[in-house]
């Protein structure tokens, strides 16, 4: 009986360090493969910095405006005209801040007046226009 209870706990024992190993070798392959992850992290946060300080250099308004005057021919800028430039109340209204229409409002029980409007124009602009 001794010998047999002997050769179960080899073989538990064995089990167990085998497990042991394995559990050890997994973790360290992870933690390499964390290792490895951190180091492109950090690659690519510097390759970021690099890129940032880049565009800095490139966007510069005196480089900027010496490469104007150098390509002005090849580019014919302009400078932008006042009638270009468009107001915020001038642009069209958005869907979302338009008022219900009547029959919706009728449906809801919250009509002011029981006539309905006819849709009128908002602003004067040619294009862009928009009807309530």
């Amino acid at each position: 009986m001794l010998r047999s209870f002997d050769i179960v706990l080899i073989v538990v024992m064995t089990a167990a360090a085998t497990v042991t190993y394995t559990i050890k070798h997994k973790a360290e392959n992870k933690l390499e493969e964390v290792r490895r992850l951190e180091a492109e992290i950090k690659l690519e946060e510097d390759t970021i910095d690099l890129l940032r300080a880049d565009w800095a250099l490139l966007s510069q308004p005196n480089r900027l405006e010496k490469l104007v005057t150098i390509y002005q021919q090849d580019l014919q800028l302009a400078p932008t005209a006042s009638t270009q430039l468009a107001r915020p109340e001038e642009l069209p209204m958005l869907r979302a801040e338009l008022p219900p229409p009547d029959d919706v409002l009728e449906a809801m029980g919250m009509a002011k007046g029981k006539s309905k409007k006819r849709a009128t124009k908002v602003d004067g602009m040619a294009t862009g226009s928009v009807a309530r």
